[in-house]
């Protein structure tokens, strides 16, 4: 559960795809990457920590160009405390390939030795994210057999991927020279969509409110299985790439990990939970009579909604019975149990 952004344009998008991480940056706060191009030259600074952290002037100074995407890390899987492993990952074959990942690969350790063994090619971290750069960096390269990228071998790899990769995942790579390639697996597990700014420019990124954010009108969500390339023209091609697709989003999106001010898939997250509210409402009313109920408190800041519509379903007051240090992060998404529970003493008291 990571946030991801990719943008082209016709101007420097250092600065814009740091302005999406930092609305993005609920997703992950593990460690940051932003990686540019220009002229065929990759730019790319990552390291642990939040974004205001990671990047300081000096760092976008040293990230030129009009192409780029970037990447707030939430470790699933690998090592968490692996500066190696922060995004973005790059194979310089074929013709270089800069790639950031949102999701899980449940068939990773197959994929890893299939690599090994039949692609003979070498990841050197255990980041799935890694595994999953180099199956579509080995089916871009027999695509194309050794000749120019065209958009149709951009497809023909991304269906392969689908054949291979078993999980979720939102991905977003860059391919020097060429352009920008989007694709979200066949089930839509992770969330993904695509916007235009005023100059044309195209931004693709996990939750909407990163487009909206930085002044981009959101045109709709990738379709499960559906992959996009834009060229660095501009020019926006898509296509289905899975023999089968259907939407079943992951539920943990909706209850805590995206913006309530974010769409995905046409449903907003605010939304979604008021309804979860208006269920719980029916089951506690089945099971606990309302009388024997005091007050309604929510764990800020992900059950407020819920608990507010509970609350006035029920007929019951709504209190905060937790105040929330806001100058801690996320506890959820934080690596290992130990940080959890000593930033939950920290952020929450009665």
């Amino acid at each position: 559960m990571c946030g991801i952004v990719g943008v082209v344009s016709t101007a420097p998008v250092n600065q814009l795809i740091y302005d999406a991480l930092l609305l993005l940056q609920h997703r992950g706060q593990d460690a940051a990457g932003i990686v540019t191009q220009q002229e065929r030259k990759f730019y790319m600074h990552k390291a642990k920590g939040m974004v205001r952290d990671v990047f300081r002037t000096r760092n976008m100074r040293a990230l030129p160009g009009n192409i780029g995407l970037g990447q707030v890390r939430y470790p699933t899987a690998g090592n968490a405390a692996s500066e190696e492993e922060a995004q973005p990952f790059y194979v310089n074959a074929p013709f270089g390939i800069v790639m950031v990942h949102n999701g899980n690969l449940t068939n990773a350790k197959q994929l890893r030795a299939e690599l090994a063994d039949t692609d003979h090619r070498h990841t050197n971290t255990d980041s799935d994210s890694e595994v999953l750069l180099n199956v579509l960096a080995h089916e871009l390269a027999r695509a194309t057999s050794g000749a120019p990228l065209k958009s149709v071998d951009v497809f023909k790899a991304v269906r392969a991927v689908h054949k291979r990769v078993r999980g979720s995942y939102a991905v977003i790579a860059l391919i020097a020279g060429y352009g920008l390639l989007a694709f979200r697996d066949p089930y839509g597990i992770r969330p993904l969509c695509i916007g235009h700014g005023a100059d044309g420019s195209v931004m693709l990124g996990s939750e909407s409110v990163a487009l909206e954010g930085n002044l981009y009108t959101l045109e709709r969500d990738v379709a499960p299985g559906e992959a996009v390339y834009i060229g660095l023209d501009g020019k926006v091609q898509a296509e289905q790439c899975a023999e089968k697709s259907s939407l079943h989003p992951c539920i943990f999106e909706y209850v805590y990990l995206a913006r309530p001010d974010s769409v995905m898939d046409g449903i907003s997250v605010y939304q979604a939970r008021l309804n979860l509210g208006e269920s719980l409402a029916k089951r506690v009313i089945s099971t606990v009579p309302p009388s024997e109920i005091d007050v309604i408190i929510p764990i800020p800041e992900s059950s407020r909604p819920s608990a507010m519509q509970l609350a006035q379903l029920l007929g019951l007051p709504y209190r905060e019975g937790f105040v929330k240090n806001r100058y801690v992060g996320r506890t959820f998404i934080m690596p290992g149990q130990g940080a959890r529970k000593k930033s939950v003493r920290q952020k929450l008291n009665a």
